[in-house]
């Protein structure tokens, strides 16, 4: 493939010119993308190698045993990116959406390992009787051999044992383009703008890629069938009648033995202030849950859990941070101190950790000094502390409450509330783990 700039033309409709050995790609501002046909030359055949190499070594299976992990670097993938792949994998039914989810797998994978190899050209080879292009590479092979039997393996989608590439509407002799006028069941816009932020150099493709996994994860039968199960076992657990300091107990056990505590401690957290807000007690509206560690200045936030006078504001009102593992704060403090500068509006700030927080001289002394410049309420809190305060906000009994709080918690971690709890790291080892401590509830209770 070769590019021909046109600064002659801009803002033009975009329209894709096709010949007897060649398509030309005109984008909105007039600039040309050259696809040409025939058989495969010498450099696409080294990335087409580089490729199935890559691939046979078992390059997407490592990636999915990565995703796994409740600690799989997920961290600041942009909000926008996170929304279009989400929307990608809910279009999947039963019927529809498998091949194009499976395509764009397959697309992240070539462009992660070689991303001078371009995704929109699909087909390539060396026999002059069959369609290629010059620059292509062989997507149904790659698929057949590689990617399907992997998704397959993993339960990540139902695929036919031939490949997802069998399907006819994605092996018409055009580029992927926006242009690309098959018809395709699924999240059609979505692909091709992916296939768009992709080829433009604008979407981190190894994150994107983990991010896709991590989320097809998240919905495969087997999960779902766990967090069902899991539901039910902490549903016999309620039904048991457990007192607020119970259930209390119970939640810190859960957080401070799960893999990857400080973001269960996040959601645990977070999942409490749930419960303040169907039960009407918060003086703004509860923003939802952030990726972990993206509670910076950079993105706006003031800490993990916030409060905003209104939906989607960035006026926070109220704010509090997990520390899960980190007693002494002076850190914290300072940054905290950074970003009140941006939110002159903040009445309240806490920092929560999982033990006692360091209370030493200096700690104290500095709380007071940003308190006093940012006319702020600043509180350091253990975690049996921070919950015991908040409780006392609602009207409700103790223990109704904390039931609320629990089953908050349940179905955030088995991906039932995604409206505020987004939670974007596989959640299949948190599950399983909370369906065998409530067992364990039920029999002591």
């Amino acid at each position: 493939m070769s590019r021909v700039e046109n600064n002659r033309k801009s803002n033009v409709e975009p329209h894709l010119k096709v010949y007897i050995d060649k398509s030309i790609l005109v984008n909105v501002t007039g600039s040309q993308e050259i696809f040409k046909e025939g058989p495969t030359q010498n450099d696409a055949q080294r990335r087409s190698s580089l490729i199935r190499e890559a691939l046979q070594n078992d390059f997407l299976r490592n990636v999915i045993l990565e995703c796994q992990q409740p600690d799989v670097d997920l961290i600041n993938f942009p909000a926008d990116h996170c929304l279009l792949m989400a929307k990608l994998v809910d279009s999947v039914t039963s019927e529809v959406g498998r091949a194009i989810v499976a395509l764009t797998v397959l697309q992240l994978c070539i462009k992660t390992i070689c991303p001078e190899q371009s995704i929109r050209l699909h087909k390539g080879g060396r026999a002059t009787h069959n369609f290629s292009w010059q620059e292509g590479i062989s997507m149904r092979s790659l698929d057949r051999n590689y990617i399907t039997p992997v998704l397959r393996e993993f339960d990540l989608l139902r695929l036919n044992v031939d490949g997802f590439m069998m399907t006819r509407s994605l092996a018409e002799n055009y580029p992927y383009t926006k242009l690309y006028k098959a018809a395709l069941r699924g999240a059609r816009d979505e692909w091709i703008e992916i296939v768009e932020l992709i080829e433009n150099g604008s979407l981190n493709t190894e994150l994107s890629l983990r991010y896709l996994i991590v989320a097809l994860l998240n919905r495969t039968n087997r999960f779902l069938k766990l967090a069902e199960e899991t539901l039910e076992k902490v549903r016999a657990y309620i039904d048991t009648k457990p007192t607020y300091q119970t259930v209390t107990k119970a939640i810190i056990e859960y957080v401070s033995n799960s893999s990857y505590s400080a973001r269960v401690f996040e959601i645990a957290m977070h999942s409490l202030f749930q419960a303040l807000d169907e039960s009407k007690v918060l003086e703004g509206s509860l923003v939802p849950l952030s990726q972990m560690r993206s509670a910076n200045k950079k993105h706006g936030n003031v800490a993990d859990i916030e409060v905003a006078t209104v939906s989607g504001s960035l006026e926070i009102v109220e704010a509090w941070d997990a520390k899960f593992g980190k007693p002494y704060l002076r850190d914290e403090l300072e940054e905290l101190n950074e970003k009140l500068k941006d939110h002159s509006e903040t009445e309240i700030v806490g920092f929560v950790v999982d033990t006692t927080p360091d209370l030493s001289k200096d700690i104290i002394e500095r709380k007071k000094e940003i308190e006093e410049l940012h006319a702020v309420k600043i509180y350091l809190l253990s975690f049996e502390e921070w919950v015991s305060i908040q409780i006392d906000r609602v009207q409700e009994d103790k223990n109704t409450f904390a039931i609320s709080w629990l089953s908050a918690l349940v179905e955030s971690i088995c991906q039932r509330k995604r409206h505020v709890a987004p939670i974007d790291e596989p959640c299949d080892q948190w599950v399983k783990y909370l369906g065998d401590c409530a067992k364990e509830w039920v029999k002591s209770s």
